[in-house]
């Protein structure tokens, strides 16, 4: 089976308001798989419905090739928006607790747990209560408690949450990890640069609907346009003086040039290295920001840019 999780027409109102807008996705088995868009445009909903949190109003949903049911949900990790950690219990109680819900045994989930407070060097604050604790452990915590059932899927709202840049990047070499071992992941986030390094596929979302689906490379290779990243011995006025650039700017050391619609590049390369000594010339590859943007003006959608 390639479908870790199917949705098909699914919609969900809450009073007049359309929360959810005949959305129909498919998360491929053992993909890095982001939910993307703002605040707002439906994410969390959708995350909900697919946990039978919520049921939808109309469509279908299939986890695994089936409908959502308590073996199904066991295969599952779910990391939800509002943690769910109850304050006044201690950290290492509260793993073991949120195993045993999971089925997990009491000699498998103490092995589990170990390693996993090691990785994440929470080892000294076990006997600590949870509200004891900084925002970024008990974001651990509740991490842990995620996979502690070594589920097929992880769904992931929001996970990067209160944690340092350093917790960041220990988080997605453990997401990678995960990938690696046949894991499905599917990301909820309204931070395009964090999906932007770790997804392989997307969905974008705005105002309750689907506006844009697919593989990242895929998507970069359909909106890219002609634009070029050079570095080069010259300034931003000699760069924009060169024949066939209609604009250029500055960034991070080089330029960014878009040629005239029909310049040649080769031509272009060629009158700069009569001029100028180049360090670098590539084509630019379209940011997802650049991609979510173009896709919200395509589908006549006004709706700001993510944060």
């Amino acid at each position: 089976m390639d479908t870790a999780i199917s949705l098909t027409g699914v919609s969900k109102a809450f009073g007049k308001f359309r929360a959810v807008d005949n959305l129909t996705l498919s998360v491929p088995r053992g993909a890095m798989f982001g939910l993307l868009g703002p605040n707002g445009a439906g994410k969390t909903t959708t995350i909900r419905m697919i946990m039978n949190i919520t049921a939808p109003d109309s469509g279908d949903i299939q986890i695994l090739g089936h409908p959502m049911d308590r073996r199904t949900q066991n295969r599952i990790g779910y990391l939800p928006e509002e943690r769910g950690l109850y304050r006044k219990m201690k950290v290492i109680d509260h793993l073991y607790f949120l195993a045993a819900i999971k089925e997990v045994g009491r000699d498998e989930a103490r092995r589990r747990i170990d390693d996993w407070l090691d990785k994440m060097e929470l080892r000294p604050w076990l006997n600590k209560k949870v509200d004891e604790l900084s925002k970024g452990m008990q974001q651990k915590i509740q991490f842990i408690a995620t996979i502690v059932h070594d589920p097929d899927i992880l769904i992931l709202d929001e996970p990067f949450s209160g944690l340092d840049p350093i917790n960041v990047a220990l988080m997605r070499d453990f997401f990678v990890e995960f990938r690696q071992r046949g894991k499905t992941i599917v990301f909820c986030t309204h931070v395009l640069e964090q999906a932007e390094k770790l997804c392989d596929e997307i969905c974008l979302m705005a105002r309750s609907r689907k506006i844009l689906e697919g593989s990242m490379k895929e998507l970069k290779r359909r909106y890219s346009q002609d634009l070029l990243r050079i570095s080069v011995d010259a300034s931003l006025a000699d760069v924009q003086g060169l024949p066939g650039v209609a604009s250029a700017k500055a960034l991070n050391g080089t330029f960014v040039v878009g040629l005239t619609p029909g310049a040649d590049r080769r031509e272009f390369l060629r009158r700069a290295l009569e001029r100028y000594r180049i360090d670098a010339f590539s084509q630019k590859e379209p940011e997802l920001e650049e991609i979510y943007i173009d896709a919200v003006k395509s589908a006549g959608i006004e709706d700001r840019v993510i944060e």
